[in-house]
């Protein structure tokens, strides 16, 4: 008797971006290549990407009638299950387009609910998401209504809601007001649990996600924190116990951040990012192999400063220094330079040569200059402590 496979479908998408007076081609074309991964981070498999160049999105479908019958084209021939938006679409946008296209239709923002929505394990991340899910589904609820219905699973019908037939606005609205009771608690036991941590020295690693923080973690720390090359693959923020010669620390791993985070996530994470809010020195861990590296930096500070952590003591590093790729230039080639055109020689010297910027180039997976870093996290601890507990000084 043939054994019958109970692995699910992976869901087909096609992936859209509009190329605007805000964003260049090139950028575009990165920005689809994140969310291709972040599709397949959520399981589904990325068969095609479209862009159009537009001056103002489309108040009724975002992107062009011409655009959008090429692509209802290609969901027909191809048997596409799942067709996602690099941008937020309205609720009327995205009612429009599931008509005319015949199959669901996310936006970014509910593809990375949907990626938070698997990642949660435990009953703090779960709530988290749970009360971010909920937000993003109040004023789209008529949209959502025949989703429920058909009853089917599927990347963005995870979560709150989906067997639930009768959900309505005030179940809805009362489920958020209990989920904020939740998280008010919440809130107050991870106080209590920062202020029992002692006086000890707080550092927090902070970055976009997937830049190596849980690696990072792992090699300081000597523990295993879950870390795979996957977006956001942690959610929970784990702490440990450091000691560096003679001198120990707390070291805390946050969920990593990305372009266009949705406000509810940011909103109901707040208790996991008082713990960036509360530390004292911050590694800002940098993917310098990636081509928009110095984005992603300018991401990650606007972040801090959204959530008033700007003003911290903070280093960067720069990690997988082994994954950097130098393209040299021919010599009669008279376009200007980009970062992959410079040796990683010379782009370590042009940061350090920024003013105000603490900068250390490691590679964490092939364990390079990880002693440098433990040095230089050492030395600006041990000055901390000093400062703040001058009596603690035989520690030295």
């Amino acid at each position: 008797m043939t054994g019958i496979s109970t692995e699910k479908k992976r869901e087909r998408a096609i992936l859209v971006g509009v190329i605007s007076h805000e964003n260049t081609e090139e950028q575009v074309q990165d920005y689809l290549d994140e969310l291709e991964f972040l599709t397949d981070t959520a399981g589904a498999i990325p068969i095609r990407k479209f862009t159009q160049k537009v001056d103002i999105p489309n108040p009724r479908t975002y992107i062009g009638s011409g655009k959008l019958t090429e692509i209802q084209q290609f969901v027909i021939i191809h048997d596409i299950d799942l067709v996602i938006f690099d941008d937020e679409l309205s609720p009327s946008q995205l009612r429009n387009l599931e008509r005319e296209l015949e199959c669901r239709v996310l936006d970014r923002t509910n593809l990375i609910l949907d990626i938070f929505a698997g990642r949660a394990k435990t009953a703090h991340a779960k709530t988290q998401v749970e009360l971010a899910q909920y937000q993003y589904l109040l004023p789209r609820l008529t949209r959502m209504w025949t989703h429920l219905e058909r009853q089917r699973g599927g990347i963005g019908l995870r979560g709150p809601g989906e067997t639930e037939i009768e959900t309505d606005r005030r179940i809805i609205r009362d489920r958020i007001s209990k989920l904020k009771e939740q998280m008010a608690k919440i809130d107050k036991q991870m106080v209590t649990q920062r202020k029992n941590r002692g006086k000890l020295i707080r550092v927090a690693l902070v970055g976009y996600t997937n830049v190596g923080k849980s690696t990072i973690m792992n090699l300081l720390s000597k523990s295993d924190v879950f870390a795979e090359n996957k977006l956001f693959a942690t959610l929970d923020t784990t702490v440990r116990k450091v000691v560096i010669g003679n001198l120990p620390f707390l070291l805390s791993d946050t969920v990593g951040f990305i372009r266009k985070l949705p406000h509810s996530l940011v909103e109901s994470f707040k208790s996991t990012l008082d713990e960036v809010r509360e530390s004292d020195i911050l590694l800002h861990i940098v993917d310098i192999s990636h081509s928009g590296f110095e984005e992603q930096i300018g991401i990650v500070n606007q972040t801090l400063h959204e959530i008033g952590a700007s003003n911290k003591i903070t280093y960067i590093v720069f990690n997988k220094i082994d994954a950097y790729r130098f393209i040299p230039r021919d010599e009669d080639d008279l376009t200007p330079p980009d970062k992959n055109n410079i040796p990683l020689e010379a782009l370590q010297k042009s940061w350090m040569a920024k003013s105000n910027v603490n900068c250390i180039f490691i590679s964490a997976k092939e364990r390079q200059n990880i002693e440098g870093l433990r040095g230089m996290l050492y030395e600006k601890v041990r000055e901390i402590h000093i400062t703040r507990y001058p009596y603690d000084n035989f520690l030295y």
